[in-house]
């Protein structure tokens, strides 16, 4: 027994095994939401539809190619800059505490770095436009960079986010048509009105957070008429692109899609009617086919 102990006593500590770095590319790649597409679909749908109305059927190669790029990459810098400027508050928050900043895998100057880059890449696409949609480039960018710091001093950050969701509108419209038609102003208050609801069914997961630490949004300003609230904004955003469609001449295709449309709002009625994380989160999950139900009628429309 005794030279056992003092085998064990002169026996060597175990090396440690060295602890592996954190994957700073993996880091950024979720850090652009590039693992969560749904972002960009809500964001790209809309493009989507005005580049097929403006061109009134398939928009030109280069238009195309340049705006599902662009929003891509623009929707990827909003989502580094809002990470951003919620560095010292997503820590507090269930769903968000392991966000890339917040973990340390990507520093707040590295995410300045990259909203930088993937800013001036998006801006050297719009050079390759006409001088009106480079000019209201200008106003998407101001839109994208103001709107993660609205939710400290508003209540309604929602609608900042929507105003940036649907500057695309006009931009597309104009890079393919020179214009801007008065018409896509219906869209563009249809998308806002649209990004509001389904970015408070978003939010109304994260309300117990939120209210404890202080950070507004549109699902506490609406409380207990949240729901109802969220209903009325979707049916006034039916009714913004049935008169768009109007105006347009579009077809029965397209009110098809409008119907369509109407029908999913319903069922995330239903699905959030406990208000519940999961119920609310499938909400907002379920607006990208709602945009792909409306363009595959503008598509159908247009085609015939």
């Amino acid at each position: 027994m005794a030279q056992a102990s003092k085998a064990n006593r002169t026996r060597k500590p175990r090396a440690r095994r060295p602890q592996k770095k954190p994957n700073q590319w993996g880091a950024l790649w979720s850090l652009m939401r590039f693992d969560r597409p749904v972002g960009t679909l809500l964001l790209l749908w809309p493009t989507l539809w005005a580049l097929w109305l403006a061109a009134d059927g398939l928009p030109p190669q280069l238009e195309l190619t340049v705006f599902v790029l662009g929003v891509i990459l623009m929707r990827a810098a909003g989502c580094v800059i809002n990470d951003y400027a919620d560095r010292k508050v997503d820590g507090h928050v269930a769903r968000t505490k392991a966000r890339p900043i917040v973990s340390g895998a990507v520093t707040p100057r590295a995410a300045l770095i990259t909203f930088a880059l993937l800013v001036l890449l998006a801006f050297a696409l719009v050079l390759l436009t006409n001088t009106l949609t480079i000019a209201l480039s200008v106003g998407g960018l101001l839109l994208a960079a103001i709107y993660p710091f609205m939710k400290r001093h508003t209540y309604l950050p929602q609608v900042v986010l929507g105003a940036a969701f649907a500057w695309a509108i006009p931009m597309a419209f104009a890079a393919v048509s020179g214009s801007l038609e008065p018409g896509i102003w219906l869209i563009y208050t249809a998308v806002v009105l649209w990004t509001v609801a389904y970015d408070t069914y978003y939010a109304m997961v994260d309300r117990p957070d939120d209210l404890r630490i202080g950070v507004k949004s549109t699902a506490i300003l609406f409380g207990e008429s949240d729901l109802s609230i969220i209903f009325g904004l979707q049916i006034l955003a039916l009714v913004a692109l049935a008169l768009a469609g109007a105006r347009f001449e579009l077809g029965q295709f397209y009110y098809l899609g409008l119907v369509g449309a109407a029908a999913l709002f319903v069922w995330q009625q239903w699905v959030a009617r406990r208000r519940d994380p999961k119920g609310c989160f499938q909400a907002f999950l379920n607006n990208q086919w709602v945009g792909a139900v409306i363009f595959a009628g503008i598509v159908a429309d247009t085609g015939f």
